[in-house]
Formats: structure tokens, C-alpha cells, sequence
């Protein structure tokens, strides 16, 4: 058993708490939160101590570390476990700043760095990578990646959430670097807002397109919104030489009706906890496989950087009206 300790009892927080509580390797230890009652509330639900960040940096019988507390804190917290000599499961994005992220270099590159993309991990997507490499539909030419929210989040989410490529779309720059095989070099952004004054009013848009090109002109279009009106839609569409390869949505049941009226399917996963449900707990399995083995993550601290990288030069280009080359 390898004792772990959970640095935020938030949302994401229980989720991770937990998986890592019912994996047969893993024993919550520890549960770390600035508000009291939270972090009382989830210990108590698995049986682990309250402590404090200090506390779990200093414990040698702590072997890994799952940051899921506020995007401001992830690099900082991240570095001290790193540098305790522990390893760690950090929620995305690794840091708001690029050059902060970057400076982090010499503590983080080729650490014990698990950085929680969870779309890599869920099952649909990675079936749809496998078709993409085993080549039976040719060369990747182009991708089609669609991330909707069912409905726009509080505005006090908004307004430290660092806006929508950093928060939202992050997770699409990454899907994107990993099926087209190799890094976009030019990037092309705009954005509206559509949905929610609010949200314009707090300097951020609810709706963009985002277009990025590789060296070898390999092209990916994202598309964005922070509604839907019809449910989490998560969709990719793969575009070969020899053919296409598309992962749909996940219904809450496979059951259809027909009628003579037409036919109709049952209601899209309508919250993200649900439709990648299986997918963080794939994840904590991998951060599992790292502490036993010593693997290195299959999602790293450059895949981080990288994604961020992007997400920043979204934001300037729709900020331009002009394409930003990397």
C-alpha cells in the first residue's frame, strides 16, 4: 500500500479522494484544505487524517501527492512534493503563466509528474487513438474536436478561472497535440461572447473557434461553448487519407424510440463528473502504476507547458485578429 495524501477537498478533490481510497494499492493517508470543515467532512468519509501542507511535505511515509486544490497553487505545491522527493498527480493547468510554468523546469522536467489531462484517459478517446495508430485509415490529416458545456459556470468561477482557453479549451489543445502526432506551429483564435453578459463583462468570452496548423500543414479546428442547451457534448472527428475515425457522445442509456413521428435517443452525460467518470479513475490507476513501478507518467510536465503554450497564444490571437506562430 502506498500512502497518498490529497491537497484539496474540493469538487475534483472527492473525486480523486475517492478513487485513490477504493484502489487495492493506495491508502488516502491525508486531506489537506484551507476551510476546515471541508477537509474534516472528506477525511472523515475515508477514514484519513486532516493535515497540513507542511505536515505532508515533511511525512517520508507519504509516497505520492494529489494536488487538486486552486489553479493558482498547482506549480508551487507541486514543486515542494516534487522536491520532498515524492510523486504527484496535479490537476491541469499546471500554472495561469506560461513563463512561471517554464521557470519550474529544473524541479519538474522528468519528475514524478502526473498532469491530469483526463480525456487521455478515457476509454473512447484512447480507442480512437489506437485506430489512428494502427493506420488502417491512412495518414491523420485533419481533426474536428467539439467541447460544449451544458451551461455557462457562476461568474465567481469565471473570474479565477483564467479565462476560457486556459480553463476550458486546455483540455481540447492537449486531446489535439496528442492524436495529430506532432506540435501545431501556428495558431488562429476568435471568440465571442454569446452566452452570458456576465461573463463578457468579466473580460472573457463563452464561445470560440480555435484553429491550429502543424509544420507539415496538418489542421485541427476546436469549437467551444459554454452552452450547449442540450448537454455535454464531447465529440472528435479524425480525418485520414484512407478514411475517418469519430468518437460520439455518451448517452445516459442506449435505449431509442421509434415511431412513426421518428426516432429518438436518450439525454448526452450531462455533467463533466459523469462522462469521465471512468477516465479519472483510469488515471488514478496510472498514478498507482507509477508509485509501484516507477513508470513515467504517461502525462507530463512539458505536455503541460505545451498545452499552456497554446491556450496562451489563443488568447493573443483572438486578442490580434491575427494568426500567432510558435
Amino acid at each position: 500500500m502506498f500512502r497518498i495524501a490529497l491537497i484539496g477537498a474540493g469538487r475534483i478533490g472527492r473525486i480523486h479522494a475517492r478513487n485513490a481510497a477504493l484502489h487495492p494499492a493506495l491508502e488516502l493517508a491525508a486531506v489537506v484544505d484551507p476551510v476546515e470543515a471541508s477537509a474534516q467532512a472528506l477525511a472523515g468519509e475515508w477514514g484519513a487524517a486532516v493535515r497540513t501542507l507542511e505536515e505532508v511535505i515533511a511525512d517520508p511515509g507519504i509516497a505520492g501527492v494529489v494536488v487538486a486544490s486552486s489553479t493558482d497553487t498547482h506549480l508551487d505545491y507541486s514543486m515542494q512534493a516534487i522536491a520532498a522527493g515524492k510523486a504527484v498527480f496535479c490537476e491541469k493547468p499546471i500554472d495561469q503563466d506560461l513563463q512561471r510554468a517554464r521557470s519550474a523546469a529544473p524541479t519538474l522536467e522528468g519528475a514524478r509528474l502526473l498532469l491530469a489531462f483526463n480525456r487521455r484517459f478515457d476509454p473512447n478517446f484512447r480507442a480512437l487513438k489506437a485506430k489512428l495508430d494502427e493506420g488502417g485509415i491512412g495518414t491523420i490529416e485533419s481533426l474536428q474536436i467539439t467541447s460544449n458545456d451544458p451551461a455557462p459556470p457562476p461568474p465567481s468561477y469565471v473570474a479565477v478561472s483564467g479565462g476560457l482557453f486556459k480553463d476550458m479549451a486546455i483540455h481540447d489543445f492537449d486531446m489535439a497535440r496528442w492524436l495529430l502526432g506532432e506540435e501545431p506551429v501556428e495558431v488562429y483564435a476568435t471568440g465571442s461572447c454569446l452566452v452570458d453578459p456576465e461573463i463578457g463583462r468579466l473580460g472573457d468570452v463563452d464561445t470560440a473557434r480555435t484553429l491550429l496548423r502543424t509544420a507539415s500543414g496538418r489542421l485541427c479546428v476546436i469549437a467551444n461553448s459554454r452552452r450547449s442547451g442540450y448537454g455535454y457534448d464531447q465529440r472528435i472527428e479524425a480525418y485520414a487519407s484512407a478514411g475517418m475515425v469519430c468518437a460520439d457522445n455518451v448517452r445516459e442509456s442506449t435505449v431509442q424510440v421509434f415511431t412513426e413521428g421518428g426516432s429518438s435517443a436518450d439525454r448526452l452525460q450531462n455533467f463533466f463528473l459523469d462522462r469521465y467518470a471512468q477516465a479519472y479513475r483510469a488515471e488514478m490507476e496510472h498514478f498507482a502504476d507509477m508509485l509501484a513501478t516507477g513508470a513515467a507518467p504517461a502525462v507530463g510536465y512539458a505536455d503541460g507547458v505545451a498545452a499552456l503554450a497554446l491556450a496562451e497564444a489563443a488568447a493573443r490571437s483572438m486578442a490580434s485578429g491575427e494568426v500567432v506562430r510558435l
